[in-house]
């Protein structure tokens, strides 16, 4: 199953992926995943650390944006519209029960994605995520229960970077973020983005055969 969400508020995309991996777990359906765009904010992980949020509320207040504190590894981060969120709800007992083949798996959906657009990607060791250029253009973070994911994999495609200045993203001083549009230089169409995800991710995962519902990226939800 697929779900597209379309543009969303955070919470939305949290329950239906919390009403899926519920229902993963009790063998009611097969893997998953979900296909979104946020509304502007700002989440941080478990191991997240707040004074990596450089912008006071005031701030945030005036470029309408939110700061939620979520269960998932990493530190804190920006989703916004024009950045793909992939989020696989996928059982991992049948897969080695290994998280981190797991993430890297997520690195090469990404990679492979932007491979399709003739960039060259790549891992940096010690960081996860996806580069390009020395630049970062996908990151995760990913949480798990009973060994079904959810959370997972996020993608700038064409997004407004100066959120990013907001924070430190990932917990990282220092680090550029990028995006797809930024890298060729022209405006990309979110919706054949999004199909070209899916097939990345259906070839590295193996999810997401059956349903494609929902709403149009770019689209409220």
């Amino acid at each position: 199953m697929i779900l597209n969400l379309g543009l969303t508020d955070y919470e939305k995309a949290y329950l239906a992926q919390c009403q899926l991996v519920s229902r993963r777990r009790l063998g009611e359906i097969g893997d998953s995943m979900i296909i979104t765009e946020h509304n502007p904010v700002f989440t941080i992980g478990r191991t997240g650390r707040r004074e990596n949020m450089l912008a006071d509320s005031r701030q945030m207040r005036k470029r309408g944006v939110r700061l939620i504190e979520v269960d998932r590894g990493g530190d804190i981060t920006f989703h916004g519209p024009g950045q793909l969120l992939l989020y696989p709800v996928v059982d991992l007992k049948a897969r080695g029960r290994d998280l981190h083949r797991y993430m890297r798996d997520l690195e090469s959906v990404a990679i492979n994605f932007l491979n399709s657009y003739g960039i060259i990607a790549e891992r940096i060791d010690g960081k996860t995520g996806v580069w390009v250029g020395g630049s970062k253009v996908a990151s995760i973070g990913v949480g798990a229960k009973d060994w079904v994911t959810f959370h997972g994999l996020s993608v700038n495609v064409d997004i407004d970077l100066s959120y990013f200045s907001m924070i430190y993203p990932c917990g990282m001083r220092g680090i550029k973020m990028t995006s797809l549009a930024e890298i060729l230089g022209v405006d990309i169409d979110l919706n054949m983005a999004a199909e070209k995800l899916i097939v990345c991710a259906k070839r590295v995962l193996g999810v997401g055969d059956g349903i494609f519902a929902g709403t149009p990226l770019g689209a409220a939800a």
